[in-house]
């Protein structure tokens, strides 16, 4: 870092320069002292500057002061409840230090057809990295989708010898609708829906501004989840049917232990921010307080517009870390204490 956190100017500290994407807290303590939050665990504590987390996801065992949630507000810092490693979204906060750009971005892609349909090709690119899918259509895409999905069935059922008879799925009731492979498919899903909102969310994106699904609040959440599944909730699911576990426990918690070990959080910041913000554009990440201008897009607020000029924009970058503190097992005994 060029400058050093506690010597910053009060602006540095609510950019999302070189910030650590997220952080991860599971089974531990979270406090403040002074600039800095505090995690503490049985085994460890760990000191973070407040100013460099874009994300905090607070997972279960995990309780937090209202000091510390009042920092992470005031630097911009968004923080998610969820479930072990992000697998479900139980709420979301933001404070009032939080700039809008990636928000903007998003919506001026998704409003524009030529653009919208730029995203919607990247997506499936990363599902077809060795095919050329620039010139296809919208209907083109769905079909070739379609296609690789039912062989990605078809695979998988003679991989692991589970019957495959296809997709069931009731909205609104996904648990209620097929057999225990299409139950285990949607329990893994709508993990994997929990962790991609819980990013999406975190990173100051729309949840609800899809580019292939649209109408629902949660449809880039859909955008984002589908190009994963291949690697994680349809291979996992015809696993677990394989052994015989059936219940959407044993779904949740094969996610679980997927995300941990493959590090997906960080891929999926990664991902969001590549197809939002491709190489070659900028997001530009300017003071939170700001004022609409019909001239000139946005001007300072907080500030006396009969005597004071416009200040100068800034154009920072985030960065791409995923940091996760994780306390030991609720049965581990704590440490004896050492004798004088």
């Amino acid at each position: 870092m060029a400058d050093i956190w506690w010597k910053a100017d009060p602006l540095d500290l609510h950019r999302l320069t070189d910030r650590v994407s997220s952080v991860y807290v599971e089974r531990s303590h979270l406090d403040r002292d002074e600039n800095a939050i505090v995690i503490i665990n049985r085994r460890e504590t760990v000191r973070v500057p407040g100013a460099m987390i874009a994300v905090m996801l607070l997972g279960p065992g995990t309780r937090a002061t209202h000091a510390a949630i009042s920092l992470l507000a005031d630097s911009g810092t968004a923080v998610c409840w969820v479930g072990e490693q992000g697998v479900r979204l139980y709420a979301a906060g933001l404070g009032p230090n939080r700039a809008a750009r990636l928000l903007y971005r998003q919506a001026w892609l998704v409003t524009r057809t030529k653009e919208r349909l730029a995203v919607a090709r990247a997506m499936y690119d990363m599902r077809f990295p060795d095919e050329d899918v620039s010139g296809l259509t919208m209907q083109q895409l769905r079909g070739r989708e379609g296609a690789r999905v039912r062989k990605l069935y078809q695979k998988h059922a003679q991989r692991t010898g589970v019957t495959w008879h296809g997709r069931v799925y009731r909205p609104g009731d996904p648990y209620a609708a097929g057999d225990d492979l299409n139950r285990l498919l949607s329990a893994a899903n709508a993990a994997l829906y929990g962790i991609c909102h819980a990013v999406i969310v975190g990173l100051g994106a729309s949840p609800g501004l899809g580019f292939v699904h649209t109408g629902s609040a949660t449809s880039f959440v859909m955008d984002i989840a589908d190009l994963y599944k291949a690697d994680y909730t349809i291979p996992l699911a015809f696993d677990l049917a394989a052994q015989g576990l059936t219940e959407e426990r044993d779904a949740r918690l094969g996610l679980r232990d997927r995300i941990a070990d493959t590090r997906l959080l960080g891929r999926i910041v990664d991902d969001v921010k590549t197809l939002l913000s491709p190489e070659g554009s900028e997001i530009n990440d300017t003071e939170v307080n700001a004022l609409w201008d019909e001239h000139g897009g946005s001007v300072p607020g907080g500030v006396n517009w009969s005597t004071e000029p416009v200040g100068p924009l800034v154009t920072p970058t985030m960065g791409e870390q995923h940091l996760a503190v994780i306390g030991p097992e609720l049965d581990t005994p704590a440490p004896e204490p050492e004798l004088e």
